[in-house]
């Protein structure tokens, strides 16, 4: 057995959805090959069975042979016996290969997640993720599943073939030739049936999305009255949703019900033809038995390849959208020869703003307009949506460096960034270097922590909802200051505190970060008196830096900025 999840995934064919479920087939083929062997021993032992009957009717019953019929009875309980231990064996190789299946796609839609970065967000939605995670590995799951019983269904039907041919020609072509006929009569519906498939996964993305931007926002949507708006939109779009999984429950419920209609017809014309048989004298009354066993034995291979179709084409339906997700790539390749890594305590500057971050201080942007400070901060930690060669960490273009040293030599954090569920310990500490209780402290979060029944090792819930905006951005603070890197970029680190809280994340984190590279956009006077350099920025150009108190006096336009922000400190506090 394998242990989950695995040490690697690999690298998935995802040119197409047939390629990729090849590809996951092979990648878990000896549990494949396992469950296949044990479904073809299983589906044969129920095949033999009608005729072990067969035989113990004619040399037993009839022939009133109490030693035969004690021996073919034997023999019925060692074949029944052999079914009951395939049987269990495979459905422990069927339950494996659902995991495997399943933990594999989990785990190759975790890790592109973590290449595109900042990509993924602006390619694809939250809901489109979130359905991959919830349905679509659960089909694919099921394709491997159901592979085992296939093998068997195939192999145990060229079994019966083999033996009615031997017993009856006519019986045994109309087994070995109707059975492919009935499968061609039930084709036509699996078209239709994987076209509204995959209208419906499209809706169902669509509406996770829609749930989870109004859970995300409904703080503020109940701020500004919008509740009932977002909840016609959520009722519309559901209805839709509903209405596309009827219409393949629709095309399912035809194919459900051939499958019981055709095998039946199937099963009434091979007893029929077999009773012909055995009032002329061409078969015994053994053999008339077993036919009929092999007529409702048949049911079972017959139902399992339809099934079989049904999850392949749902399997195909969900691999096409894992496979979008895999051909993803992000906004900025890896480069192709690496330029040597500067070394440690170098500067960090943006020549397209003209600034310049000093190693080793504290360094504030500020711009009357936050979202220019924003996009800064994203440039300098290469997540913006066109990344370039402007951004310089001691000389060096981060574009020319690999994706991974610049993720873990400059980190940024914004508001916006979301806790994870789990014990808080971990959350807070994702780059496992401990320093938890000192990055708390530097975030003025331990009144959180008082709060919490667990402390460190409370479960967050799903995105830190239990917590307030205040609690919530106080944590991420403490994750990032956590994680301890070499540049550390924060933004609005402090928008939804209250004056006092300010004033201590102020004085703290500059002790918390002596020596460190730290880059903070804000406009809050708390913050701005405790940097060492304050750069003013204009229209996306720094246009004066110096300290807080010299920008003050000679930039009007700065001090313009600064002392709306004052005036709304002193209203909050008041």
């Amino acid at each position: 057995m394998r242990r989950l999840p695995l040490e690697d995934p690999g690298t998935a064919d995802h040119r197409s959805p047939g390629r990729f479920l090849w590809w996951v087939a092979r990648g878990q083929w000896p549990t494949l090959a396992g469950g296949m062997a044990f479904g073809i021993l299983w589906m044969s032992a129920q095949a033999v069975i009608p005729a072990v009957l067969g035989r113990a009717i004619d040399r037993g019953v009839a022939a009133r042979d109490a030693e035969q019929l004690l021996v073919w009875a034997g023999v019925l309980l060692v074949v029944g016996l052999v079914q009951a231990a395939a049987g269990i064996m495979r459905h422990r190789f069927a339950v494996t290969n659902w995991l495997v299946a399943a933990y594999r796609t989990v785990q190759l839609v975790t890790r592109q997640t973590v290449r595109l970065g900042a990509t993924l967000p602006r390619k694809v939605s939250t809901g489109e993720v979130v359905a991959i995670g919830t349905s679509d590995l659960s089909h694919i799951g099921q394709v491997m599943d159901i592979l085992a019983r296939f093998a068997g269904a195939v192999v145990s039907f060229l079994l019966v073939s083999v033996i009615l041919l031997q017993t009856s020609v006519t019986l045994g072509l109309v087994v070995l030739l109707g059975v492919p006929l009935l499968l061609v009569l039930i084709g036509p519906l699996l078209s239709p049936l994987q076209s509204r498939s995959a209208h419906q996964r499209q809706l169902m993305g669509d509406l996770s999305n829609t749930a989870s931007d109004i859970v995300g926002g409904l703080r503020v949507l109940r701020g500004i009255g919008g509740e009932q708006v977002f909840l016609s939109r959520y009722r519309r779009e559901s209805q839709d949703t509903r209405q596309a999984g009827v219409q393949v429950a629709r095309v399912q419920s035809v194919l459900s019900a051939l499958q019981v209609l055709l095998p039946g017809v199937f099963v009434v014309l091979v007893v029929w033809l077999g009773a012909r048989a055995a009032v002329a004298g061409e078969i015994t009354a053994g053999e008339l038995v077993a036919f009929y066993g092999y007529s409702a034995f048949l049911l079972i291979p017959l139902r399992t390849a339809t099934e079989f179709a049904n999850k392949y084409i749902r399997g195909r339906v969900a691999a096409r959208r894992v496979c979008r997700v895999l051909a993803l790539e992000p906004d900025l390749d890896e480069p192709v020869g690496p330029a040597p890594a500067p070394p440690v305590g170098s500067e960090l500057a943006d020549a397209r703003s003209g600034l310049r971050v000093a190693p080793g201080r504290l360094t504030a942007i500020v711009s009357e307009h936050p979202d220019e400070s924003a996009s800064l901060a994203d440039r300098l930690g290469l997540c913006a949506p066109v990344p370039d060669d402007e951004v310089t960490l001691g000389g060096v273009p981060l574009t020319a460096l690999p994706r991974a040293d610049v993720r873990r030599r400059v980190v940024v954090s914004d508001s916006g960034a979301q806790l994870f569920s789990g014990p808080l310990r971990e959350v807070l500490d994702v780059a496992g270097r401990g320093g938890v209780e000192q990055a708390v402290a530097a975030a003025s979060a331990q009144d959180v922590l008082a709060e919490l029944p667990a402390g460190l090792d409370t479960v967050v819930t799903e995105k830190g909802r239990s917590f307030s905006g205040g609690q919530r951005q106080r944590l991420v603070l403490a994750r990032a200051l956590a994680a301890d890197p070499e540049v550390l970029v924060l933004v609005e680190p402090t928008s939804a505190v209250d004056a006092h809280t300010e004033a201590r994340i102020a004085s703290r984190l500059r002790e918390h970060r002596a020596g460190r590279t730290t880059v903070v956009t804000t406009g809050s006077p708390l913050l701005l008196d405790t940097a060492d350099e304050v750069a003013f920025l204009v229209d996306g150009r720094v246009v004066a830096s110096g300290t807080h108190a010299w920008l003050l006096e000679s930039e009007p336009g700065y001090r313009a900025v600064v002392t709306r922000e004052t005036a709304d400190l002193a209203e909050e506090a008041s």
